[in-house]
């Protein structure tokens, strides 16, 4: 397996192109399969997660064609298989959104309980409950989820918890469902908002998104021939803007939206970090010039769904307050089991305690090398974040997990004057001594 070696205490400097948004092409991909004809994305990330889609959607018929490093070719005329391999659901959770569709357009599915990063309980009930409020006859058993249908219908449903995968599941299945579809207590991410602009794109009639309440006016069939541009990735955005803080540098940010970072980067200003955009146009992406001129100060954070401070920032951030000034109160209300990660910060040196969903951060003066593993997606990068301002060398295990959700993020730090290198685990000495 691969690993990450970082040299730390060299600060940021330069531009970095922030890529297309994960969560917001793993809810389009498979919504391109209602979609009779073919649909050109732009703007998707090449990472990990976007291929094991991609291979998902060609196991039903589809054809899904990668034409460029940021766009993907989606034909789902011969889309007439029910079923997604069992190895590829279990591999990443998002598979699971093909469920929709497939009842959608076939009326029949069969698809394995989804797996993914271990960050707590995430169950696919307000999924299947949703898809049930549609007319969906669905049964879970032996851990694969069974599912017939004569043909969607609108319906009301009400989630108890704003989840993002289920709204734009379920959204994405009543756009074909025969009358209207009302969601309350809906998600308001960016993301949902973008799988539903690409929706309304191609002919569905959707409105309310991004706000607790969506209404569906299900249509019969959806437009062919579609270009659509995915939203920029706010986590990955926020990440680099970490990084440059902890590194005491100046980067410049590039292809993001200001108003779906403002939880970020307000904490950030709050913590004393400047943030500069310096050019935009309505609500098209813009740049941000991110610096940190001297060591940041502690700030307490309560991760919460949007419009509260993103959970999947909060590692990266914890990471930034690790060698802050002060002590920081961290709570994280959407997983229960976000703070994993926190054992390799302190054998970093971090002087971090955990209670519960809560996280209680004092600043240090400095992180140490060492050697590290990242257990989940976002932990990864906290890891990153962290060796990039450590003394010594710092190797990160576990590559594998931020493969899933950043794209070439070595090659984008190392423009930026990193010394960070993917390789081969028994190579590190050779690299260290380069660098």
């Amino acid at each position: 397996m691969e690993q990450f070696f970082v040299r730390g205490g060299v600060p940021l400097r330069g531009e970095i192109r922030v890529g297309g948004s994960k969560n917001a092409s793993l809810a389009i991909l498979p919504a391109c399969l209602l979609v009779r004809g073919k649909t050109r994305l732009l703007n998707v990330p090449d990472i990990q997660d976007t291929h094991t889609m991609a291979a998902v959607l060609r196991h039903t018929g589809a054809h899904v064609q990668f034409v460029g490093p940021e766009t993907v070719e989606v034909d789902a005329t011969h889309f007439q298989r029910a079923e997604a391999p069992e190895e590829l659901v279990r591999r990443m959770r998002a598979s699971f959104y093909v469920l929709g569709p497939m009842l959608a357009r076939l009326g029949t599915a069969r698809v394995a309980q989804p797996g993914g990063c271990d960050i707590g309980a995430r169950p696919v009930d307000f999924h299947i409950r949703g898809l049930q409020a549609l007319g969906a006859d669905l049964r879970s058993e032996g851990g694969i989820v069974t599912g017939h249908t004569r043909g969607l219908r609108g319906g009301e449903i009400y989630f108890d918890f704003p989840s993002a995968g289920a709204t734009t599941h379920v959204m994405t299945a009543a756009a074909m469902a025969d009358g209207i579809t009302t969601i309350g207590n809906a998600a308001m991410e960016p993301e949902v908002v973008d799988v539903a602009n690409f929706l309304n794109g191609v002919g569905a009639r959707i409105r309310g998104a991004g706000t607790p309440t969506v209404v569906i006016e299900g249509v019969s069939e959806l437009a062919t021939d579609t270009e659509y541009s995915v939203i920029p990735d706010r986590m990955e955005a926020g990440t680099h803007a970490c990084a440059a803080a902890i590194t005491q540098g100046t980067v410049v940010l590039q292809n993001v939206i200001a108003n779906h970072l403002q939880p970020v980067l307000v904490k950030l200003q709050e913590m004393g970090v400047q943030v500069t955009p310096l050019s935009a146009d309505g609500d098209h992406p813009i740049s941000i010039r991110i610096a940190a001129p001297e060591r940041t100060q502690c700030a307490d954070i309560l991760a919460m769904p949007h419009p509260g401070f993103p959970t999947d920032m909060q590692q990266p951030l914890v990471a930034l307050l690790t060698v802050s000034r002060g002590v920081a109160l961290v709570t994280d209300r959407v997983f229960e089991n976000r703070f994993r990660y926190v054992t390799e910060l302190c054998h970093m040196g971090a002087d971090i305690q955990v209670s519960g969903r809560t996280a209680v951060v004092r600043g240090v003066d400095h992180l140490s090398g060492a050697t590290v593993t990242a257990t989940d997606l976002r932990a990864g990068a906290a890891l990153v974040v962290a060796a990039l301002a450590a003394q010594g060398e710092t190797a990160i295990l576990g590559v594998e997990h931020v493969d899933r959700g950043y794209s070439k993020l070595a090659e984008k730090l190392q423009r930026v004057g990193a010394r960070i290198q993917r390789m081969d685990p028994e190579s590190p000495a050779r690299y260290l001594r380069a660098v």
